[in-house]
């Protein structure tokens, strides 16, 4: 897989990458992330990518001048599956958008910054637009990194277990069970016996019985249509 990553805080993004399971998985060869400076593709001496508002109003809009420039020359590179803008407006995301998104080849995402990007932007070139939450942040990087974090790991060969991802929260409409570790005793708190038997049938049991139970608890609504409720 290929991500291209477009903003004007490069270096809000330089340590997610660098680090942990997404540094992994580019040393395996099994995906690449590179990000673009969009001033790059700005003209003048100052470099600018964003404006007043035509209209009036607090905030400056993202110009699509300097965007088009950077989306038009990745293209020539690549034929992008989807065109991401990341914005609070956009579609909520959620596994089952990252599952769906793990199995495309070439993403390009693009971090709204200010007020956002001009509209034109958005009818030219953007193909899915996406928003991690009903809050705001100070621009689309962090939530880029995230989106890119949540579809990395689910690539075959990524995780050292390929099966841990399929057992994540939100897989399947459940959040994961309660997990122990050593040791099986701790200031009177115990493990629960069932995890120790090495019985994998009942351990199974146990855990989806325990996932449901969770969600019950802690996010019922997921559980609407599911039959579990």
């Amino acid at each position: 897989m290929h991500i291209d990553i477009i903003t004007v805080v490069p270096g809000l993004l330089e340590g997610p990458f660098s680090h942990s399971i997404l540094k992994r998985a580019e040393e395996k060869g099994l995906a690449t992330v590179r990000v673009h400076n969009l001033r790059d593709y700005a003209t003048g001496k100052q470099k600018q990518v964003d404006d007043y508002a035509f209209g009036g109003g607090a905030g400056m809009v993202m110009m699509i001048e300097p965007i088009a420039r950077c989306i038009e020359a990745l293209q020539q590179e690549r034929t992008y599956d989807e065109i991401i803008y990341m914005t609070p407006d956009g579609e909520t995301f959620d596994q089952p958008m990252a599952n769906t998104l793990s199995l495309k080849q070439n993403l390009l995402i693009l971090c709204g910054h200010y007020k956002g990007v001009d509209q034109r932007v958005r009818d030219k070139f953007i193909t899915k637009e996406i928003s991690i939450g009903d809050f705001v942040l100070s621009g689309g990087e962090l939530a880029a990194a995230v989106v890119a974090d949540a579809i990395i790991r689910l690539i075959p060969g990524v995780l050292n277990d390929e099966t841990s991802a399929l057992t994540d929260s939100f897989q399947d409409n459940l959040l994961a069970p309660p997990v122990y570790t050593r040791p099986a005793e701790y200031e009177g708190m115990t493990v629960p016996e069932v995890l120790l038997s090495g019985h994998e049938a009942k351990i199974s049991d146990w855990r989806f019985e325990a996932s449901v139970r969770r969600t019950k608890e802690k996010r019922p609504d997921l559980l609407k249509g599911t039959g579990w409720e």
